[in-house]
């Protein structure tokens, strides 16, 4: 069953959040095109998290839990597991605390965000996800000590970090009448949506995933929890099985929509970041963009659309740009 918690909850941990942040995290900036003004015929705003530090909105959450621990629970180090952006946040959270990190990533993890995270410090168990599943590798190397286990989204203090990107996105940019942002396990939406309700609670939010990784779409529209293993999407960061207990309460109370996009919408979306407005953003980043360019939500006047990260491959990278 999910966890019970409510909004009026979890928006002062965001202000909190933001406060643990505000020495450690990026104030990541605010892109405007005209070209994507007038294609979408409404004033769009940009909130580049592939500026932030690991380039990917994951570094708040992040921090934000794990500078919260113990000083035995640090000494013992903290195990996650994830493809990648979850994981470089982390690995770099540990390597500014002092905290030996611990990191379950798949086999057919992008190639840089697993570079990255070795660069950081930290020890990579892999597994291959067509054999087993990351929990379940987590659950038998959490028996080689006293880990603290930092999920990627499904945890009080990683969404309540990663709600500080858009708590900083209304303080730049205020008056938004509807907010997009990308959809996998749910902590950035979770968070983001409950900053929004609480600062600017006539702004629409609205999530976006891929067509054949619509786990949450399903939930959403549904009122109970839908799991898809192992979604054939390029965008890998939504390559979640389902939402976790803490985000869907809030889900249901702050989101105000969901919609998918193709996979070719992504790629289209990813390609028109690159060559209209020179941004580098992973397909999984890419998918507000995608929403707006297929015609997938209609847009508010002021319309702003959270970035999420560009760490992609340049292999995949010139593949789509070649497409």
């Amino acid at each position: 069953m999910p966890v019970s918690i409510s909004a009026a909850e979890v928006f002062p941990q965001i202000e909190l959040a933001a406060e643990r942040l505000a020495e450690h995290a990026n104030v990541t900036p605010i892109h405007r095109s005209r070209t994507l003004d007038q294609r979408i015929g409404a004033r769009v705003f940009l909130k580049c998290e592939n500026f932030q530090r690991v380039g990917a909105f994951k570094f708040r959450g992040a921090y934000n839990a794990m500078s919260q621990l113990s000083p035995a629970e640090r000494a013992a180090g903290v195990l996650t597991y994830s493809s990648g952006n979850h994981a470089q946040g982390v690995a770099l959270a540990g390597k500014l605390l002092g905290i030996p990190t611990t990191i379950v990533m798949p086999t057919n993890a992008p190639k840089v965000k697993r570079a990255a995270t070795e660069g950081y410090g930290a020890r990579i168990v892999e597994y291959d996800p067509k054999k087993t599943t990351r929990r379940e590798v987590a659950k038998e190397l959490a028996s080689e000590g006293e880990f603290t286990l930092i999920p990627p989204f499904d945890h009080l203090q990683i969404l309540a970090g990663q709600g500080t990107a858009a708590l900083e996105f209304h303080r730049q940019v205020p008056d938004l009448d509807l907010f997009l942002a990308p959809v996998g396990g749910g902590g950035l939406m979770s968070g983001c949506a409950v900053a929004t309700k609480g600062v600017a609670p006539s702004c629409r939010v609205i999530g976006v995933e891929p067509e054949v990784a619509d786990d949450a779409t399903r939930s959403f529209k549904t009122g109970r929890l839908h799991t898809i293993k192992n979604p054939p999407t390029i965008a890998d960061g939504t390559r979640t099985q389902s939402l976790g207990e803490h985000n869907f309460p809030l889900f249901l109370e702050c989101v105000d929509d969901m919609v998918t996009v193709s996979e070719e919408a992504i790629k289209e979306a990813v390609r028109f970041l690159f060559q209209r407005l020179k941004l580098v953003v992973e397909p999984s980043g890419a998918l507000g963009i995608a929403a707006l360019l297929s015609g997938a939500v209609e847009p508010g006047a002021r319309t702003g659309v959270l970035i999420s990260g560009g760490n992609v491959d340049p292999e995949v990278l010139a593949e789509i740009l070649g497409g």
